[in-house]
């Protein structure tokens, strides 16, 4: 009776000793592995077409997205309140935003500067009267909220513009002059605003920007 007794505490011990070790076991190995999971998502080095976006300099992140001949100069407005909103009522610093404006879809034209707008103005906007020979957002005026261009370049503001709608762009005028599609595309490319970055796609840059910390605004 005595042997019995000791063999089932034996087995008791050694079933409660593995099962410990089991649970131990799974402890152990579930932890690292979720860690490692969530380090490789937040350290994942960006695509060199996103380098740029991770680059940029300044602890509050921004991208300022627009799709329309609308939305465009609203952009521009919203990312120079944002801005100067900081400096004044946050004592802060434009250098301290990484603020990305995004013209893509309808909105894309206003990536382009003065000379391809002089060369191109009646088909970038097209049933205009008068036709503009400049870039409309060149200037300060009541529609972007007297933030242009220029005033926002020099807030440190950058801008993504829509590869896709340019290709698009670089067809219609090439059908409409009789050049190439391919030569309108380089020529649209080598004719963009200042700090402005060609992106394969707007709406492929605005989930990117996301991805690497930015929070997103869209200005319609």
């Amino acid at each position: 009776m005595k042997d019995t007794e000791e063999n089932m505490l034996g087995r008791r011990a050694l079933l409660t000793g593995l099962s410990m070790a089991a649970v131990a076991g799974l402890a152990a190995g579930a932890r690292p592995a979720s860690a490692q999971t969530g380090s490789a998502g937040s350290q994942a080095a960006p695509h060199p077409k996103d380098a740029w976006l991770a680059e940029l300099p300044g602890t509050q992140r921004v991208f300022v997205d627009s799709s329309t001949m609308v939305g465009g100069p609203t952009a521009l407005w919203n990312a120079g309140n944002i801005i100067e909103s900081h400096i004044s009522e946050y004592d802060g610093q434009a250098s301290d935003y990484a603020l990305v404006v995004c013209f893509r879809h309808l909105s894309t034209s206003y990536g382009y500067d003065d000379v391809i707008w002089a060369k191109y103005g009646s088909i970038l906007m097209r049933n205009a009267d008068p036709v503009p020979v400049t870039n409309p957002m060149k200037v300060a005026a009541g529609n972007n909220g007297q933030h242009s261009i220029p005033d926002v370049v020099e807030m440190g503001v950058q801008f993504a513009v829509c590869g896709r709608a340019t290709r698009r762009m670089a067809g219609a005028i090439a059908n409409a002059t009789g050049s190439t599609p391919d030569a309108v595309f380089a020529e649209l490319q080598a004719g963009l605003i200042p700090n402005a970055h060609l992106v394969p796609a707007g709406v492929i840059a605005a989930t990117r920007a996301q991805a690497l910390g930015y929070s997103l605004l869209y200005a319609e």
